[in-house]
């Protein structure tokens, strides 16, 4: 093969393949990046070595691979170019997808819901493909995910390494009895070499989905304590391990049961499941934190804040607020008015409407008739008892009152003011009569002590007409003051 111990192509020609370097090395090939001379295209192609293409099971399984790989033509399965055997040694020259896999984008901890729900559905895509053909994987696991972001405008995914894949209701052990494949990720029935189908590959893309939301699979540990708990075990729920809702744990216990039977329809219904479960997270292109944070995330993502709106005035308690201070007309509780001014009050005819401030919807509604106003409790009328006595058109509540009017004085309250002031004015009438009757008019000395001579009689004469025998009336009358 090479004079290196190692095994090692790199730097070798194969055919009309350059060996440039490693891609990676699996149980029982190597994969190269190499160049096709004769059409000038990266590829890369995998190999297995003499001391392995002599034993003539692996040469089987080899030649099945690249049957498999030729026969699906799907966008997220990578297109196989050539394959054929080459001093001694089996080959199969595929696509070059320039990234990395999902192993790595995996191994710093968990993905984002949306990055992961969207690759792994071109997963799902491609294995149900592939399970309409009669084929089963057998060996989906993060390392043959390949991702690159250089072909389209998003990240494209291929399902890569078909080795193991094999066509009818077959176990999936070597002849010797022992198990191929990689555990961590492996069915319960495959595990036990039982009859397989699509959903064991659909158990293992659940295992993958687990991985991609926690950072890792949800079996760990050694091989044996591994595969324990696949045949008996219960994943630990992913809602304990990150903050993400408990919805997704049903579809994990479902895309990961044990009796095949039970499992989802097919592993494009697992992805659309595992989307309905996540809610408005599925659409986070954040990597999910610890757990206790589900909550918040979620409500915060499926109720969108509201805009501004658009030439609106300026909000109160109430309602917009007046340029001046107080609220515009047909609103409930007021403003401040300008200064020495009442506050502006509904027009008459209107009311607040029963919400805080602001229009009904369909404009305003009917208010009370002038002189009413609702009820003091927080806007709108009183439910029962019809309208309660309020202010006079035109004028509002006192600000302090919280939504609606403010009780207001009793009627009649300015004519009680009115009838003091008129007594008032009648006693101080009195009183100046008093004086000037009272008083020393002539002298201004002050009241009279004897009682003043009043004439009487016509011409206030005192003499009596001769011939009169009658007794002559009095020329003046005493009049005694008052004490």
């Amino acid at each position: 093969m090479t004079g290196d111990e190692s095994g090692d192509l790199t730097g070798r020609r194969l055919g009309n393949y350059r060996i440039d370097g490693v891609l990676g090395k699996g149980g029982m090939s190597v994969t190269y990046k190499a160049t096709d001379v004769r059409l000038g295209r990266k590829v890369a192609l995998k190999v297995i070595g003499d001391h392995l293409g002599a034993d003539a099971e692996f040469r089987e399984r080899f030649v099945d691979e690249a049957r498999n790989t030729s026969a699906i033509d799907h966008a997220n399965v990578v297109p196989l170019y050539d394959f054929g055997e080459l001093e001694g040694m089996l080959y199969i020259a595929m696509r070059m997808v320039d990234g990395g896999d999902l192993a790595g984008l995996i191994s710093g901890g968990p993905i984002a819901p949306a990055r992961a729900l969207t690759m792994l559905d071109q997963v799902a895509d491609a294995l149900d493909t592939l399970h309409n053909r009669g084929l089963v994987h057998l060996d989906v696991k993060p390392a043959n995910v390949l991702v690159t972001s250089k072909e389209t405008s998003r990240e494209h995914v291929y399902v890569a390494d078909f080795g193991l894949t094999r066509r009818g209701a077959t176990g999936h052990r070597t002849r010797g009895g022992d198990f191929l494949g990689s555990p961590t990720y492996a069915a319960p029935e495959h595990l036990r070499g039982e009859p397989l189908d699509g959903r064991t590959d659909q158990y293992a893309l659940t295992c993958v989905l687990y991985a991609c939301l926690t950072g890792s699979p949800p079996f760990k540990g050694d091989v044996q304590t591994v595969i324990k708990g696949h045949l008996n075990g219960e994943p630990p729920a992913i809602s304990r391990i990150v903050g993400l809702p408990a919805g997704i744990d049903e579809v994990v216990r479902k895309g990961m049961a044990k009796n095949p039977a039970d499992r989802y329809p097919n592993c494009v219904e697992m992805i659309a499941a595992a989307r309905r479960a996540l809610g408005p997270l599925a659409t986070s292109t954040e990597p999910p934190g610890p757990p206790g944070q589900a909550a918040a995330a979620t409500v915060q993502q499926a109720v969108p804040q509201q805009a501004p709106r658009q030439n609106t005035p300026p909000q109160g308690e109430g309602g917009p607020v007046h340029p001046y201070g107080g609220q515009q007309p047909g609103y409930g509780q007021q403003g401040p008015g300008p200064q020495g001014l009442p506050p502006q009050g509904p027009p008459p005819g209107y009311g607040p409407p029963p919400q805080q401030g602001g229009f009904q919807q369909g404009g305003y509604q009917q208010g009370p008739p002038p002189g009413y106003g609702p009820p003091p409790q927080q806007g709108g009328f009183q439910q029962q008892g019809g309208f309660q006595q309020g202010p006079p058109p035109g004028y509002g509540p006192p600000p302090q009152q919280q939504g609606g009017f403010q009780q207001q004085p009793k009627k009649g309250g300015g004519a009680k003011w009115i009838w003091i002031i008129v007594g008032v004015l009648v006693v101080a009438g009195a009183i100046v009569a008093a004086i000037f009757i009272f008083g020393d008019s002539n002298s201004g000395n002050g009241p009279q002590t004897t009682a003043p001579n009043i004439p009487v009689g016509p011409g206030n004469s005192q003499s009596q007409a001769p011939g009169s025998s009658a007794k002559a009336p009095p020329t003046s009358i005493s009049i005694k003051p008052s004490n």
